[in-house]
This record gives C-alpha cells, structure tokens and sequence, in this order.
C-alpha cells in the first residue's frame, strides 16, 4: 500500500498531483520536458491500479497544468486569482431562485432574447455605438463562432487571408476545415493595406480574419483610417471580413478606435466577442455581431436546428452579472489587474534585456511580442529555456507560412508582478547562454 504523507485531505490537486507523479517515477516512468515525471503510455493501466485511492484526486480538469515550479509566460488566459467565482455564485443564486426553468430547456437559436438585450446594453455603453439586440447572436466562445462562421461560410479549398502574425489556434481552425491560408503582411499599426491589394489581385478570399484590437500575438490596433479602407476592400472584392474582437475591452491607456463592430450595417463585419476574456474562460460564452442577413444564416443551421441556442444555462447566469452591473465590476477590475502587469513585464523586459530584443509596448489585450536577435530560433530557445523552468509560445506558431522563427510572444494576464519579472529574469538566463 502506497502512502501519501499527511493523506490528501485539505492539499490542493496540484500538490496531490505532483506527490502521486512522483511516486510514478519511481515506478519507473520517464519525465518530461520540465524534468517532472510523465506516464507515457503505461500511465493508463498501471498508475490508475496502482493509485486508485487518489485518483479523485488526480483527474485533471483544466486546459493548461503548469508545474508550481514553472512559470509559463505562455498561458494566454487570466490566472486563478482573477476568475469571478463568487459572481458565478451569486448570479446562479439569483437565477436558480427564480420559478422560471426555461434556462434547462432547449434554446431559442439566436440565443435567449433577455441575454441579448443584456449584453446588448451592455455593448451600448462600452462600445460608445448603438447595438441593438437583433445583431447578436449567441456562441459558445468565438472559438466556436469562427469554426461554425468556416462551416456555414466556407468549402475545402477557399483561401482565407490572415495577418502575419496571426492567432495561431485560429490557423488551426482553418486547417481543420482544409482552406488555403495567405497570410498578409503588417506593421506597427496592424494589416499592410497595400500589401492586401497586392495580394487581391492574385487570390479571390472567402474570409479575411483580422485581430484588430490588442493584436494577438503583436499587440498592436488597427487605425480608424485603415479599418474604414479595409471595409470598402471587403464590399469592392466581396469577401467577408471576420473581427477577432475578444480584446476590445481590455484597453489600458486611451480608448481604441471603435470596433469592427461599427461597419456590420455595411453586410461586410462578422465581429466576435467572449466573455472568455472579460469575465471567465469556462463559461464558453460569447457572440457574433452582424447584419441580419447573417443572423438568419448562423442560427438556421443543421447545429441550431438539432441542439437549439448555443449555452442556454450559462447565459442566463451571465445575464444576472450583466444586468447587476457585477460584469462591469469585474471588468474594471481587470482592466487595473491587467494594466498593473503589463507595466512589470515592460519594467522587466527594460531591465533584464535592454536592447537585446525588440519589442513594443501593447497599450491593452494580453501579450508582448519580441523580436530575438536574427541567429536565435524561438523554437530551440523554447527547448533550451525548459531547463529553467520557463515557457512561452515561439514566434513561427503564428506565422501563415513557417516564418517569424526569431519571434516570442509572452503572456502577462496570467501572473502576478513578481512571478512575471522572476520569469523574464529566467528569459535573460536563457538568451545569455545563446
């Protein structure tokens, strides 16, 4: 019988995970790339036998697990201490009180009409624009609206413009629904619009996706002047801009220009949005924003028609933190959080690396985006810098062609201000052994 020291009872999961982990290697299991142990293919028969009285325990339930010993500057999503669970708590309380069960019912395809009008004032005040609820509709995340948008929009073979960089899940997304991806150059202020016409006159796109608020992963906003030309490309060469705008409310300096949001009267705007950044990833829930020839052609799908409005429940509670104004709370306090952080990785960035990287300060959204010295490979600095405990996302995963190999981007959102300068001090570690 395998003990744990002290028993379970009252350790977090992490500390539970790690102590069983640990007795696996003794077990013979290999490690990883952290140097902490991994299962392999063994894991499944022998470690669920072997330590059946702690796998309660075990059973991971979140997306990313990091080592407590490693800082991973590539997580990009808040951290443990900025998810709203009492918000979650009192809204559910206050939803689940009331006699009205139509939250466990199937719903409505466009998505619960209360919910829309909710967030539909909500987008009112802090778009600065008139939304009004009947050019919404409600996703499970943006993830989901954009492989739904690729599904209802797209066949195999179309050709997709993206940014170079551009959000590197989203590629991913695109090659799952096999379209030809372009990637279109940029700048210090987002999409080279002459380097698009260039490429219009040689491709004919279905989409062209655009991160045009707080770049993931460059950071930077698209002008007004270019978001305006940009809408007239899309109606003159009869392609649909879709807007990644998840970051739009997360401005930590002056306001951006509005949101792509703004030209979905002109048919040519698919926006979307996600409380996976301004209140809780979990809650897979978020919007699209578009003309209502859109609206009907999103919820008249096969999906909508069999499984009804996307994340029934979830709304309903999130339209208690709406209209509370808990949502708004939260948000300002997120944009503090955020704001307070950001300024020590610059601070950190500045003093550990000076003028051995390249990089720009964001003035919202989550990332840095670092420019190495042109002999570094982010890839092989990723390997090298898990010696030390350090992770972070290399530059060529946002790349529409296997470029950008001399990039980094780093995460701020998810750390406190002393773990995030202890990580850049480790980055320094890292690229002084190069």
């Amino acid at each position: 019988m395998i003990v744990v020291p002290g028993g379970p009872k009252g350790r977090t999961l992490r500390d539970v995970l790690w102590r069983i982990l640990g007795l696996a290697r003794n077990d013979g299991f290999g490690h990883n790339a952290w140097g902490h142990p991994s299962a392999g293919p063994r894991l499944d028969s022998q470690l669920c036998s072997r330590y059946e009285p702690y796998m309660s325990e075990l059973l991971q339930t979140t997306q990313s697990e990091v080592p407590p010993d490693v800082i991973d500057l590539g997580l990009g999503h808040p951290g443990w201490d900025l998810l709203p669970l009492e918000i979650m708590r009192r809204a559910a309380e206050t939803r689940l009180q009331q006699p009205d069960a139509s939250l466990l019912q199937y719903g409505l395809e466009q998505g619960d009409g209360y919910f829309r009008r909710a967030l539909a004032a909500f987008l009112t005040r802090f778009y600065d624009l008139p939304v009004s609820m009947d050019t919404l509709f409600v996703s499970a995340g943006a993830s989901l609206a954009l492989d739904l948008i690729c599904t209802l929009y797209t066949r195999p073979g179309d050709v997709v413009f993206v940014e170079e960089p551009s959000y590197f899940l989203a590629l991913r997304i695109f090659a799952d629904h096999h379209l030809q991806i372009v990637a279109v150059p940029t700048d210090a202020d987002g999409l080279d619009l002459d380097a698009l016409e260039e490429a219009l006159a040689t491709h004919r796109p279905t989409l062209l996706y655009t991160v045009p608020t707080h770049q993931n992963p460059a950071g930077f906003t698209l002008p007004l002047e270019r978001r305006q030309r940009l809408v007239e490309l899309a109606q003159r060469h009869n392609f649909l801009i879709v807007a990644d705008e998840v970051y739009h409310l997360l401005s930590y300096a002056a306001a951006p220009p509005p949101p792509m949001a703004a030209f979905t009267n002109t048919g040519a705007v698919l926006s979307l949005g996600s409380f996976s950044k301004i209140l809780a990833p979990g809650l897979r829930l978020g919007w699209v924003q578009a003309a209502p020839a859109h609206m009907k052609r999103l919820y008249s799908s096969g999906l909508l028609d069999s499984g009804g409005g996307l994340n029934p429940f979830t709304s309903g509670l999130v339209r208690v933190a709406l209209e509370e104004g808990w949502q708004e709370e939260h948000l300002a306090q997120l944009r503090k959080t955020y704001h307070a952080r950001m300024d020590a990785m610059h601070q950190a960035l500045e003093h550990e690396l000076g003028n051995r990287v390249a990089f720009s300060t964001p003035e919202g959204g989550y990332f840095f985006w670092l420019r190495l010295p042109s002999h570094l490979d982010g890839e092989t600095l990723q390997q090298q810098a898990a010696a030390h405990k350090l992770g972070f996302r290399a530059g060529v995963h946002f790349s529409g062609h296997g470029g950008l190999t001399n990039y980094i981007r780093l995460s701020f959102a998810y750390y406190d201000a002393s773990t995030i300068a202890e990580g850049i001090a480790r980055l320094r570690q890292v690229i002084d052994k190069c």
